[in-house]
């Protein structure tokens, strides 16, 4: 690391490439940054800092004392996920600054320039401050160069993450969730994050006036933002930074700014697919709670397991197996749940043993309430409960708008509820995968048993709401899913079936929700249809077929909102999937095989037949196979709402 002492007020850092470059000054006493790529300009000079309780300002009248350049580059394994091998190349400045007169508190200012991206924090050292720090306000400035159009949804309203997202011109939003994507009249495709968020509360995107936007910290119930001792470290503010909308699903910059994995053993963790009891309650086949249609009875699990056994598919998921369900559990209030003892028609030991003895593998289930005062309670009794019945994974629900009724999930409480959760059921050697959570930043890095989040408008608002448009998969990668993995809960061939129960139905062609396991990444992927809607039906081999771990992923073309085709890698052979998605619209696409490696391979193609569209006939998959090679074009055709999946199998 090179360090230097200068009078310089004005620094540049360029990524590895040179294309990407931060700015950093000091104009007036006031820290401020500018971002560009290449010749355009991305972000124009941006205030830095913060306000402090009592309107203490943390935000000029500094000088710089020193500053630090380094550079890295090394290639970590991911214990699982989208790509195995993931590059982590930057270069650093560490600027560290402080206030001339007064108080002549220190802050240092971290920046990261990547080749697809830029990203920096604050670190306030310890510097013998014995008071509390309340942290008013991070006056953080996103001052765009350029307007264009953006995909958004609200922050502050009810439903946490649980929106269809907007689209339009970046100038005209109030306040969004992160990640906040754009595609700017640059030509250039941006999206604002953060990565490594703990002990901090999360980040909206707060407009100011024209172009202008700035960090706003979501609040404790009391208005503070963040509350702390001694010191304070920012997570990563991040701008990624792609030329193709595609570039942005294969950027890795999030991770790369969490920490190493801490878990010293990692052989409990596996990915894999799942059935639940999970679609029949949501189409009021059955309930969540006791009574008559409970469809957590031991009953219910075992012929769940057998179908399991039939299908080849190794783990359950079983939600309201425990006391506390009423009807209306939903309701944002303060419900309890016990999380040690089963329903009177439930019984969990012989539903564990009976699953063992069939190879299959319950997945337990915790549903807060957002009660965070009575899980905290039973927390560790809860997760004892699931390790000592061979239990290894675990989905935690936090319906209700506020946790406690009264904090933000996204609030410094949230995060740090959340973060103790996942280190908690670490202890326990259980895999996380989060409903209603606070968004992802990159923490599966640092915590691998972070499997997946749901943190969006997912598959379960085709069950009992005018449902999700043909667009919504086609914005999701692009928005959502450059958080982490979701678990959107995929694979509900019989679209129509809903019309029985709910007389609602999913919007999108049966051939889509198969394309789904490939461009929606998760490393835990449901098979979310009744179980007997998977036997017997030929295109039901591709979902037995598609892994839920990958070696590479690569994104063919791309619009956001219109249409995408991604494939993967296999991690455990030479095979390739792929997954092709479109909107409203019907398209036909000529797939470069360039991809494949060398030799032949049996594409075997699931697609929306001749005539077939979300309006016509859409639960018909026409199933084809063609040997192909890596120098081939493959025409494929989309239905309007409808989608292509193809496993490559290596000859």
């Amino acid at each position: 690391m090179l360090s230097c002492q200068t009078n310089k007020t004005t620094y540049t850092l360029s990524s590895p490439n040179k294309t990407n470059v931060i700015t950093f000054t000091i104009s007036g006493s006031t820290p401020a940054y500018a971002v560009s790529h290449g010749e355009k300009q991305v972000i124009t000079p941006s205030e830095m800092g913060f306000v402090l309780k009592d309107n203490d300002n943390l935000c000029q009248n500094f000088k710089i004392l020193n500053t630090e350049e380094n550079s890295f580059d090394e290639t970590w394994e991911q214990v699982w996920g989208e790509k195995h091998n993931i590059r982590n190349h930057y270069n650093e400045l560490m600027v560290h600054l402080q206030e001339k007169t007064g108080k002549k508190r220190k802050l240092d200012i971290q920046f990261r320039a990547f080749d697809d991206g830029v990203a920096f924090r604050y670190i306030f050292p310890e510097q013998g401050i014995k008071d509390s720090i309340f942290i008013m306000d991070e006056l953080t400035g996103f001052n765009l160069k350029n307007d264009g159009d953006c995909w958004w949804i609200p922050a502050y309203k009810t439903n946490r993450y649980e929106h269809l997202f907007s689209k339009t011109p970046v100038s005209k939003i109030d306040t969004v969730h992160t990640p906040l994507t754009i595609k700017s009249n640059s030509g250039l495709y941006l999206s604002l994050h953060e990565a490594d968020l703990k002990n901090f509360a999360s980040y909206t995107v707060a407009h100011k006036n024209g172009l202008n936007f700035e960090v706003d910290l979501m609040p404790w119930h009391d208005g503070v933002k963040v509350k702390t001792k001694g010191s304070f470290q920012t997570p990563w503010r991040t701008i990624q930074i792609a030329e193709k909308p595609g570039d942005l699903v294969t950027s890795y910059l999030i991770l790369n700014l969490n920490e190493p994995n801490k878990l010293e053993d990692t052989s409990w963790i596996e990915t894999y697919k799942y059935l639940g009891i999970w679609w029949g309650m949501h189409i009021s086949k059955y309930t969540f709670y006791e009574g008559p249609k409970h469809g957590a009875s031991t009953a219910n699990s075992f012929q769940y397991i057998d179908a399991c056994k039939k299908l080849g598919i190794h783990h359950l998921l079983i939600e309201g197996w425990n006391k506390g369900w009423t009807p209306t559990w939903y309701e944002n209030k303060m419900h309890m749940f016990s999380f040690t003892r089963s329903t009177d028609d439930f019984n969990l030991k012989k539903v564990t043993d009976y699953a063992r003895q069939n190879d299959v593998k319950i997945i337990g289930y915790h549903e807060t309430g957002s009660n965070i005062i009575n899980y905290r309670k039973q927390i560790d009794a809860g997760m004892k409960l699931y390790q000592d019945m061979g239990i290894n994974d675990v989905k935690i629900g936090q319906v209700g708008d506020m946790l406690n009724m009264k904090e933000w999930h996204g609030s410094q409480f949230g995060v740090e509820y959340y973060r103790e959760v996942l280190k908690k059921a670490a202890k326990y050697h259980l895999t996380v995968n989060f409903h209603e959570p606070i968004k992802a930043t990159g923490e599966r890095r640092t915590y691998p048993n972070m499997m997946a989040r749901e943190g969006a408008r997912g598959q379960e608002y085709n069950a009992w709401s005018e449902g999700n448009p043909p667009s919504h998969t086609a914005i999701l990668p692009f928005t959502r899913m450059l958080a982490g993995p979701m678990d959107f809960t995929p694979g509900v061939i019989d679209v129509l079936e809903t019309k029985g129960f709910n007389k609602r139905r999913v919007h999108t062609t049966a051939a889509k929700q198969l394309a789904l396991y490939v461009v929606l990444f998760s490393p835990v992927q449901m098979l979310a249809d009744l179980p007997e809607n998977y036997i017997g039906k030929p295109e039901f081999q591709f979902l037995a077929d598609v892994p839920t771990d990958w070696e590479d992923t690569k994104v063919l073309n791309a619009e956001i909102g219109e249409y995408i085709t991604t494939v993967r890698k296999d991690l455990k052979s030479d095979d390739w999937y792929l997954g092709s998605i479109t909107n409203k619209k019907t398209r036909d696409f000529d797939i470069d095989l360039s991809f494949l490696g060398e030799g032949k391979y049996e594409a075997q193609i699931y697609a929306d037949g001749k005539g077939v569209d979300i309006n016509h006939n859409p639960s018909t998959v026409t199933i084809s196979k063609k040997e192909v090679q890596a120098k081939d074009t493959l025409k494929i055709h989309l239905g309007a709402g409808g989608g292509t999946a193809i496993r490559f199998k290596k000859l």
